[in-house]
């Protein structure tokens, strides 16, 4: 199964992200299908090739929720974020 998910390059504390699209068993910083945007979260700069993102969505990729909530916040595709935080240790006992 083929899936659009971010991978981090960079150094220490000046981390950049690369959206590939990879298979999804394989490892994050392994070798990926094609690079298909970069993210700076430094200087908050995103490009994105949306034609090649919709190709792979149209081939049966599936983004990560955190590709899913940018690609939707950029105007790639429409639809709801999906909620990625995690619940912490004490809020779980407490909903419990």
């Amino acid at each position: 199964m083929l899936v659009i998910r971010l991978q981090k390059v960079g150094k220490k504390h000046t981390a950049t992200y690369r959206v590939v699209v990879t298979q999804k068993t394989a490892a994050a910083k392994r070798k990926y299908l094609e690079l298909v945007g970069n993210i700076n979260r430094k200087t908050k700069a995103v490009s994105l090739n949306k034609e090649r993102i919709l190709y792979w969505i149209s081939k049966g990729a599936q983004p990560s929720d955190t590709v899913h909530n940018l690609l939707i916040s950029h105007g790639v595709i429409a639809g709801k974020k999906i909620p990625v935080h995690k619940v912490s240790a004490k809020a779980a006992e407490v909903m419990i």
